[in-house]
């Protein structure tokens, strides 16, 4: 059995994490003879970890890191999977440990809120309350929020600009804000930009969307939630979720996403299994007559696309010929 782990630290401005590099070799070092795939981004102002370990390793590991400088109280998100939810381990500085494209100042993070309250300020909304989602398009339709704005934008960076969107539709001092993402993380940017542009009053949900499933399972939850690993599309809890979404060919219910299998267009979308079958995972009849199109098997778990090797591609671009 394996533990698949979300977690992330920032430090709080002034503090640095010092000697970034070593701390980089140090991890690769600790995981190189451990059973764990996964991605793992440093820089000097923290953390930010998604990984699958096994079991026999997993104590020691999240153990060694609360041993590591500040990460004393680090909190870990938990899930069990059979399999591994990565396909390798990488470690690595990143210069924004969530893409953002903003500087924003961490010490003016919005408030956080455990899933239990979080349940009961959803429960107890009043008109100058908006609660954002504040995820990509393609995360909040399989899975969102009862009564959620749900921005059309497909890049986290997208959202610097939509604080100025929000501005121009409520009143800054007035308006009360909660958002959510999938583990916290995004939110602890987001919140802060948001104050830093004039809200006053801004809730996070601590942990995000996985510690509220793991805490309070579905309640005023809709759908599943989409996870950046080969899970691709997960439950939040083990209580049963309509699916919310829809194929992209027949409008069918569906959750379950592809990576078009036409190398050169990669789109991600949604289908049922009888239109991926008939497309032979391709988004489009054009897409199907491409030059590099990966041969399709139907799955009722797909995985995300990775790269293939050279040869591969080129022997693929033969058969076509």
């Amino acid at each position: 059995m394996y533990l698949v782990l979300a977690y992330y630290y920032f430090l709080k401005p002034p503090a640095r994490l010092e000697d970034v590099a070593r701390f980089v070799k140090a991890h690769q070092q600790f995981l190189k003879d451990k059973d764990a795939k996964g991605r793992i981004y440093i820089n000097e102002t923290g953390i930010n970890g998604q990984m699958s370990i096994h079991e026999k390793d997993a104590e020691s590991y999240i153990e060694w890191l609360r041993q590591q400088g500040p990460f004393h109280d680090i909190e870990f998100k938990v899930h069990l999977s059979e399999d591994h939810a990565f396909a390798k381990m990488t470690v690595k500085y990143r210069k924004q440990l969530a893409a953002l494209d903003s500087e924003v100042d961490l010490n003016l993070t919005g408030e956080h809120v455990p899933a239990k309250q979080w349940k009961e300020m959803l429960e107890a909304q009043d008109e100058d309350t908006i609660l954002i989602d504040v995820r990509n398009d393609y995360e909040w339709k399989v899975g969102h929020f009862e009564g959620a704005i749900l921005p059309e934008l497909e890049n986290f960076r997208d959202f610097t600009d939509y604080v100025d969107h929000l501005k121009r539709l409520y009143d800054a001092k007035k308006t009360k804000v909660m958002m959510y993402c999938t583990g916290g993380i995004r939110c602890e940017l987001y919140s802060a930009l948001m104050r830093q542009k004039g809200f006053d009053t801004v809730y996070q949900l601590q942990g995000g969307v996985i510690k509220y499933g793991l805490e309070e399972g579905v309640s005023h939850w809709k759908g599943k939630l989409f996870v950046f690993d080969d899970r691709m599309v997960v439950p939040i809890s083990k209580e049963e979720t309509e699916v919310i979404s829809r194929c992209a060919h027949c409008n069918e219910p569906s959750d379950t996403y592809y990576n078009c299998a036409n190398m050169d267009c990669n789109a991600l979308f949604l289908a049922c299994p009888a239109c991926a079958q008939a497309l032979q995972g391709c988004c489009s009849e054009k897409c199907t007559h491409e030059p590099r199109v990966r041969a399709f098997t139907l799955s009722t778990h797909p995985k995300p696309f990775r790269k293939l090797p050279f040869a591969e591609k080129l022997a693929l671009r033969q058969d076509k010929d």
